[in-house]
């Protein structure tokens, strides 16, 4: 058994496509916009985004747990912010021994940007750019 997917709702699919695809640069691996669904290759896991019902209001703009690795936070962190990105916590290190930002998608749904010290370069395959190298 292994986790193949994690769901993110969202009220808007295509605000949400971009700030998925365009900014962060996950590659779109499914689309059924009449269903409200999109998902996206994340490494070893999907990244599905849900558009929510009408009485469905408080599934969004929660804290989500979904961590984003990056091999340098610095320069991620200041890419997204020149491209409107609000961090409600801005790169801090951590006692545990990580460097970490919390960072808030159009929805407000909070996610973790990490620079984790050991943690293996795991490229993942996005739009326009090289991975690098398989994905594990």
């Amino acid at each position: 058994m292994h986790i193949g997917y994690v769901n993110l709702f969202v009220s808007d699919l295509e605000r949400a496509q971009s700030f998925y695809g365009d900014l962060l640069g996950l590659r779109l691996d499914q689309l059924d916009a009449e269903q409200g669904y999109a998902s996206y290759l994340a490494g070893p896991v999907r990244l599905g985004l849900a558009v929510v019902g009408e009485d469905q209001a408080d599934l969004v703009e929660r804290h989500t747990g979904i961590g984003f690795v990056v091999t340098d936070l610095r320069e991620e962190y200041a890419r997204l912010a020149e491209a409107g990105v609000i961090f409600p916590m801005p790169p801090q290190e951590q006692p545990w021994g990580g460097f970490m930002a919390l960072m808030a998608d159009p929805d407000g749904n909070v996610l973790y940007l990490d620079e984790i010290p050991g943690e293996p370069d795991r490229p993942v395959e996005v739009q326009g750019r090289d991975p690098g190298g398989p994905v594990d």
